[in-house]
């Protein structure tokens, strides 16, 4: 390793971590632990790694040339292995927003990238003195850039395709991977030149993210408002001698009849708990909003404890049944991560 090597490095290595950090600075509710980004960067290059054995085990076995496989065999692969790393974080609720989507969804492709770069920097890709400078800014500017950007694309497009459902349906997530595939496959053909290609890259992605960012901001503050008001009301209602009139209240009254008393009660003492922990995230994010920062106590924690208790009493099958009047979409299980923390 020589001096080529030590300015190739940073070069090829670089650019797509600091457009990284970029986004987690622009993200105002602090919705992404920087734990979380590492984790989620470290299996981005184990995904990479993967891509590299499979890869090299599927050339052989098609009559296509590299330039063809790279084009239309690898974008498929590697956008599809990514892409289980960010349903695996939508099943877990690590995302609730567009703007966390769009982070992690960057955070997978920036490990890759950087693994991927790595790995041909080591294999003496950085070689050659100047004439290989220009690979290098086209691999760190752009292809690494490019790795990132596609799958916070399809990390968007399934954020926005799922947020409502509190299920994992596969057909949700094609569209978002068909995009990133494609798009990986059409810088692969590099219709234009390659220092023109990476140009566009930076010129168009931060827009695109910026104008995310702007929108999901827009959405989420509406939604703590609208939300904190309802689960205000909500909690109120379940305190007052009215809500057995409500219509929550004559629902519960309903199940009676199908369970037993007991159990029915820990059901009020659920949607009481849940609403309290809901109405406690929102805040916590309305106060980030406004850049303070508070610990939820050990009395939160105790919370959560009691809210397992709740479930396992309840059952799967009294969950089900709550679910009409519980405020169960992925979303608002999201804000009960970010608070249990």
């Amino acid at each position: 390793m020589g001096t080529d090597f030590l300015i190739m490095a940073p070069v090829g290595l670089l650019p797509v971590l600091i457009f990284l950090v970029t986004l987690l600075y622009l993200d105002s509710y602090k919705l992404v632990r920087l734990k979380t980004v590492l984790c989620v960067i470290a299996a981005g290059g184990i995904t990479a790694g993967a891509c590299y054995v499979l890869n090299g085990f599927l050339l052989p076995q098609m009559p296509l040339d590299f330039a063809a496989f790279s084009r239309y065999v690898s974008p498929i692969t590697e956008e599809a292995l990514k892409a289980l790393i960010i349903v695996y974080l939508f099943r877990t609720h690590r995302i609730g927003f567009l703007v966390d989507a769009a982070i992690m969804g960057f955070a997978v492709g920036a490990g890759f990238a950087v693994i991927e770069n790595f790995y041909y920097l080591y294999s003496g890709g950085y070689s050659g003195g100047q004439a290989h400078l220009a690979v290098w800014i086209v691999r760190g500017f752009g292809t690494a850039i490019m790795h990132g950007g596609v799958t916070a694309i399809f990390a968007i497009i399934s954020q926005t395709l799922t947020e409502r459902s509190m299920k994992i349906n596969p057909w949700r997530f094609l569209p978002g991977l068909t995009a990133a595939i494609a798009l990986h496959s059409l810088f692969n053909h590099f219709v234009l030149p390659p220092m023109l290609m990476t140009a566009s890259v930076l010129a168009l992605l931060p827009p695109i993210l910026y104008v995310v960012f702007r929108t999901s901001a827009a959405h989420m503050h509406e939604w703590l408002e609208l939300d904190f008001d309802a689960d205000a009301l909500l909690l109120q209602q379940i305190d007052s001698g009215e809500f057995a009139a409500t219509k929550i209240g004559r629902f519960l009254n309903d199940l009676r009849s199908m369970f037993e008393g007991p159990v029915v009660v820990d059901m009020l003492c659920y949607l009481r708990l849940y609403t309290e922990l809901a109405l406690r995230a929102k805040g916590l994010l309305l106060m980030r909003e406004n850049g303070l920062e508070v610990d939820i106590g050990e009395r939160t924690r105790e919370k959560f404890t009691e809210l397992e208790y709740l479930e396992r009493s309840i059952g799967k099958t009294g969950l089900l049944a709550m679910r009409p009047f519980l405020h169960m979409t992925r979303k608002d299980l999201w804000q009960l991560y970010v608070l249990q923390r």
